[in-house]
């Protein structure tokens, strides 16, 4: 499985990022800066949404920004 974001908008209350399977982004997801919490716009948080939530993340907290693209695979 590889799943690719790419950052598509960031403001001082959310950050959303385009994502999909092997860079299809069809798929956006918003990550509240306040809460953390994600979610999905089409509301299916399924495991490809789990894992580039999870990986933009452990890059938030080691770099203190979010990334503008990143992937995961598995």
């Amino acid at each position: 499985m590889l799943v690719a974001a790419r950052r598509i908008e960031s403001d001082a209350d959310q950050v959303r990022y385009e994502f999909g399977f092997d860079h299809a982004f069809d798929r956006i997801l918003r990550i509240d800066r306040h809460t953390l919490g994600a979610s999905v716009e089409d509301g299916v948080f399924d495991s490809a949404a789990s894992a580039i939530t999870a990986k933009i993340f452990r890059s938030w907290q080691s770099g203190g920004d979010y990334p503008l693209q990143i992937s995961f695979a598995s």
